[in-house]
């Protein structure tokens, strides 16, 4: 029993950086229409800035860690944010309004384009850091396995449900949030309607950028080592998340996030860890065979 709760935690953990990411996915593809493949590209760049802040700190002689965490997450975020901006201002609006394909095809060159150029600049070996946060709780312990619940875990926890409180008030109660609605029913009658468009895009850029930058951080204090390729396969996850969640879904991506880090973390406790990939890809044709929508998702509604 202590086993499968261990696992249990460990993948809600897992689960929370995927359902992060996945927001970005479905935000983007909820207004606009487009998978952004190169949205893996900024988790990894964001958990790339972090490290690099982290050791600018250490030489700067800051050891606190509250205020090194702060000043990491402020810094990561913000330069994430840059470059979400400038992906969707550079790569995507000039395609705005050319056929899909052209904009797919774009998305898989800026993911390619993203890891070259981080491979370029840090190199191809990982980069590892020293644990930051340590310690946690420990119970049920029975003599031969003890839970453990990190202050790192909580950590996660709290951040994430705290993010995904203020960007649900945000969507619901300011008026962005009316625009990115308005621009996820019809674009056009959007800017017939005084909505700029180009602005709410590039701000959902930004926002989903913003949160991709928060799972870059959290999976380097998790883990400890990245390279130039993490982004790659969490974002294939992430948009896995997102379709098993119901794409266009916000509660979905999130949903979707936590039910791949279950299903990963509990196929490697207690079958073949190489398989855990295929286990959680069979789970998704499995809900889409049944429900092509995903969990929440809600069936397009064709005017005519």
């Amino acid at each position: 029993m202590g086993y499968l709760l261990q696992q249990l935690i460990n993948g809600i953990t897992l689960g929370m950086i995927y359902g992060l990411i996945a927001i970005g996915y479905t935000m983007v593809y909820g207004i606009i229409g487009m998978i952004n493949f190169a949205h893996g590209e900024l988790f990894m760049i964001a958990a790339f800035i972090s490290i690099i802040s982290f050791l600018v700190l250490g030489l700067a002689g800051i050891g606190w860690v509250p205020v090194a965490l702060l000043i990491v997450l402020a810094a990561t975020m913000l330069l994430t944010s840059v470059y979400g901006w400038a992906l969707e201002r550079v790569a995507y609006r000039p395609l705005r309004h050319s056929p899909r394909l052209a904009a797919l095809i774009t998305a898989i060159g800026m993911s390619i384009f993203l890891q070259n150029y981080v491979q370029l600049l840090q190199g191809a070996r990982i980069k590892p850091l020293q644990p930051v946060i340590s310690g946690g709780f420990q119970f049920f312990t029975d003599g031969k396995f003890t839970v453990t619940l990190s202050y790192l875990q909580i950590l996660i926890a709290v951040l994430t449900v705290a993010l995904m409180l203020v960007f649900t008030w945000v969507i619901n109660r300011t008026a962005l949030g009316r625009s990115q609605r308005a621009c996820q029913q019809d674009l056009k009658m959007a800017s017939l309607v005084g909505v700029n468009v180009d602005r709410t895009i590039s701000l959902t850029f930004v926002i989903g950028a913003s949160l991709a930058s928060v799972a870059g951080l959290m999976f380097l204090l998790l883990y400890g080592v990245i390279d130039f390729f993490i982004g790659f396969l969490a974002g294939i996850k992430a948009f896995t998340a997102a379709v098993l969640g119901g794409i266009g879904s916000i509660p979905g991506a999130m949903l979707g996030g936590l039910l791949i880090g279950l299903i990963e973390a509990l196929w490697s406790a207690y079958f073949t860890v190489e398989y855990k990939d295929v286990a959680a890809f069979s789970i998704l044709v499995l809900v889409l065979v049944f429900r092509p929508t995903g969990l929440l998702g809600k069936p397009d509604i064709e005017k005519v």
